[in-house]
């Protein structure tokens, strides 16, 4: 434990003291400028002040007769003349070193005779008011402030007022038209911080309500995408399953088992969905454990062009042949890219199931060296059970999840018959 004797704290706190608490001063131009004209004025009075002083002291003379002014009265305006240019002359360095310049005019008016104080008065009161505002040597300069008052206040033994009685009016008017002038400008700043904060929550509430729409509409292209394609193939099955049920019951017992397969595939799909939705563990069952199968499902990555294999198998299945063609060398791509991809390829053949009964499909991946590319065309059929159930959603999801990677959708119906969905996805270079 380090324990500081007196001593030692009393030498930190004086080096401490000696530093600024804050940054150095840095003024503006125009802040420049305006001490340079304070300085100016606060000069040419001061002067004009010592002068009219000089000339009251000066005797007399009748007309005609010889002026002869006595050398110490010249030294006199001399000596007053110079405290007044330095008083004043430093106020131009007031923002820059309040401190030297406090020090400066306390010097000049602990110089000046008090009979004629007010050479130096006025610079020493904003020489003071200066410190206080814009010195960074905060500790110094509450030390300094009331020592250089009391030096000042008590110089000298003469009870002139420093003030003239015909100004005292004005010394309290113009403090209070300050302060006023303070007080409108303090009051409209808050006026336009409380519209800015008042703004700002505006901004804020809509970006909320944005984001809110944002992910709903995310959350509907998503079950959209795992839920179409999985329960119209299980409609197709099932309905293949009841019409050979009695002729063919091998081949509907086969139809069942697809359909089997595909609502597992939906639940799992689901599952992971959910899981990210809502970033929560699955409850525990009523034994305490979780189920292995349902924790494999959450852990598995989500599907990308690696299993469009089995996607078209499972179309298959339904009875509608569809070719698969990968061309070019396959490389790595982002999961995003991946699963934008498949989801291009699923909702095209969803759609031919649905709307093309009895056509022929064709999925097309081509890996090209600054973009994929992924088609899905059909040779066009009868619409199925499940077509007028549409609402257009899935095309829609699709062109917003690849806007997200600057890939383009593509859609309409061929010359030869059938319909075409192409994507085109821009790929980063290596």
């Amino acid at each position: 434990m380090n324990v500081r004797t007196a001593p030692e704290r009393l030498r930190k706190a004086i080096r401490d003291a000696g530093q600024p608490a804050g940054p150095l001063p840095q003024p503006t131009p125009r802040a420049r400028q305006f001490d340079m004209l304070l300085a100016l004025a606060i000069g040419i009075a001061t002067l004009y002040y010592a002068i009219d002083n000089w000339k009251q002291q000066v005797p007399e003379f009748p007309p005609g007769a010889v002026r002869h002014v006595p050398p110490t009265g010249l030294g006199g305006l001399a000596l007053m003349a110079t405290l007044a240019l330095i008083a004043s002359a430093a106020l131009a360095l007031r923002r820059r070193y309040p401190l030297a310049v406090l020090c400066v005019v306390t010097a000049a008016a602990l110089l000046t005779p008090y009979d004629v104080s007010r050479l130096t008065f006025y610079a020493f009161v904003i020489a003071v008011y200066s410190a206080a505002v814009h010195s960074p040597y905060r500790v110094v300069t509450l030390a300094a402030m009331p020592v250089a008052v009391l030096l000042v206040g008590t110089s000298g033994n003469s009870v002139k007022p420093i003030v003239p009685s015909q100004y005292v009016t004005l010394l309290i008017l113009v403090p209070m038209a300050v302060a006023a002038i303070g007080l409108r400008t303090w009051k409209l700043r808050t006026d336009e911080s409380r519209a800015r904060l008042t703004a700002l929550e505006r901004e804020q509430a809509e970006a909320l309500r944005r984001a809110v729409e944002h992910e709903r509409a995310r959350i509907a292209r998503e079950l959209h995408d795992v839920v179409t394609h999985n329960v119209s193939v299980m409609i197709i099955q099932a309905g293949a399953a009841r019409k050979i049920m009695k002729t063919s019951p091998e081949q509907a017992g086969e139809a069942l088992l697809a359909v089997e397969a595909g609502g597992r595939a939906a639940m799992t799909e689901l599952r992971h969905v959910m899981g990210l939705l809502t970033m929560a563990d699955e409850p525990e069952g009523a034994d305490g454990d979780t189920d292995p199968t349902d924790t494999a499902a959450e852990l598995a990555p989500q599907p990308g062009l690696d299993q469009l294999g089995m996607l078209v198998g499972r179309v298959r299945d339904t009875g509608l042949p569809v070719g698969l063609t990968v061309t070019g060398p396959p490389c790595p791509l982002p999961p995003g890219v991946e699963l934008a991809a498949y989801r291009v390829v699923q909702e095209a053949l969803t759609n031919t199931v649905k709307h093309a009964s009895g056509a022929t499909a064709a999925v097309t991946v081509e890996y090209g060296p600054d973009r994929l590319r992924v088609e899905v065309t059909d040779t066009g059929g009868r619409p199925g059970a499940g077509a007028g159930a549409g609402n257009g959603r899935g095309l829609l999801g699709l062109r917003e999840r690849l806007a997200v990677y600057d890939g383009t959708l593509s859609t309409g119906r061929r010359l030869t018959g059938g319909y075409r969905v192409e994507a085109l996805i821009p790929l980063e270079a290596p």
